[in-house]
């Protein structure tokens, strides 16, 4: 079977490196984790980064960080607030939402990109809105310039701005305007789990836009303490608590291992995602995804919008190429049934959506496989 996901691995450098922290006796809270946050912002461009356990953890500080932000403080008095969020995307961003005790408010799907339709999320923005998700969902980035536009008109409106957190989870190397994610004035989320082009076996980074959240989310990740402390003593104060989020040594010496490789297997990537787009397009019953000559995706997988999507994955199965659907929508779950609204571009591709596999795996011959497979009919 042609794999939709497969794990990228510098296999030498990366047992060298991992060899070389269980020798040093520092599993964590070591050098290794200062280091690889070191690369990071030189390689998106933006130092405010901090190595975190997983994405997931990246997302629940960065909503906390929101939530509390002085733009949210005296707006909602004893009331939870809201986060608006897309349910087309992994249960992982928008659960940690749930965590920080805040509701979700569900902004419908631009079925043309399959991120957030931003015409919906202005229409919804409130004096309840705490803070705003937005994913880059399968590595294909927003419009966010166009975000930051609804926002200004936002602060005019209401006397003040939500904050953003954009999940980056699939889309490590994607670039907005020529620029890496990281560097548009958000507060930005990336995944390097074990399926990601950039993967630390477990582990994620958030980005931070300004030094005052830099510092904040720094400390909170370990507690709210301060490591230069003199804990031995009992001699430091923890004037804010915070969480157990920090990157063990070992998996930022995994990260560092494989970051050259990521920058390739992305390249990959797009070039194969190009090959899809020439070789697909006009296919009958097959639907492609925008491209705006603005952003660069890293396509961690390739969206097609099907008609009939199970006799599509049925033939393709039967042709021996992994298909899959990835994650239900969010707001189906009975967890969030009282979060539930009508979302009719959602609705338009829900039961359409497929990914086919487009990684580095993939050689000339399965990817024409995969083309000829598809545009044969289903």
């Amino acid at each position: 079977m042609i794999p939709l996901f497969n794990v990228a691995m510098s296999q030498q450098d990366a047992l060298d490196r991992v060899a070389g922290v269980l020798r040093s006796g520092r599993l964590e809270h070591g050098p290794i984790v200062t280091e690889f946050e070191g690369v990071l912002g030189e390689r998106i461009g933006n130092p405010r980064v901090i190595a975190l356990n997983s994405g997931s953890s990246g997302l629940h500080l960065g909503i906390d960080l929101a939530a509390r932000s002085r733009s949210a403080e005296g707006r909602h008095g004893d009331e939870p607030g809201e986060v608006l969020s897309t349910p087309l995307t992994f249960e992982g961003t928008n659960w940690p939402i749930l965590a920080n005790g805040l509701r979700i408010r569900w902004v419908d799907v631009d079925p043309a990109t399959l991120n957030i339709d931003l015409d919906d999320l202005e229409r919804k923005i409130s004096p309840a809105t705490r803070a705003i998700v937005v994913v880059h969902w399968t590595g294909y980035p927003v419009d966010l310039n166009r975000l930051r536009e609804i926002l200004d008109r936002a602060e005019e409106r209401f006397g003040f701005r939500p904050m953003v957190i954009e999940d980056c989870a699939q889309a490590w190397g994607a670039t907005y305007r020529d620029l890496p994610l990281g560097n548009h004035g958000n507060i930005c989320m990336f995944s390097f789990g074990a399926l990601k082009q950039l993967t630390c076996g477990s582990g994620g980074m958030l980005v931070l836009p300004d030094d005052d959240l830099y510092e904040q989310a720094r400390s909170r990740r370990w507690y709210g303490i301060n490591r230069q402390a003199d804990r031995m003593h009992g001699g430091y104060d923890v004037s804010e608590w915070g969480f157990r989020f920090y990157m063990n040594d070992i998996a930022a010496a995994i990260g560092l291992a494989n970051l050259q490789l990521a920058d390739e297997l992305v390249e990959r990537h797009r070039t194969n995602a190009a090959f899809y787009d020439k070789e697909l397009s006009g296919v009958p019953g097959l639907e492609q995804t925008e491209r705006a000559q603005d952003r660069q995706a890293s396509f961690w997988v390739y969206p097609v919008k099907v008609s009939d999507r199970p006799s599509f994955m049925r033939k393709l199965a039967d042709a021996g190429i992994v298909t899959s659907i990835i994650s239900r929508r969010n707001d189906a779950h009975s967890c969030v049934d009282a979060m539930s609204t009508t979302l009719p571009g959602l609705d338009s591709v829900s039961d359409r959506v497929v990914y086919i596999p487009v990684g580095w795996w993939l050689s000339e011959g399965d990817r024409a496989h995969i083309a000829e497979t598809i545009k044969a009919g289903w």
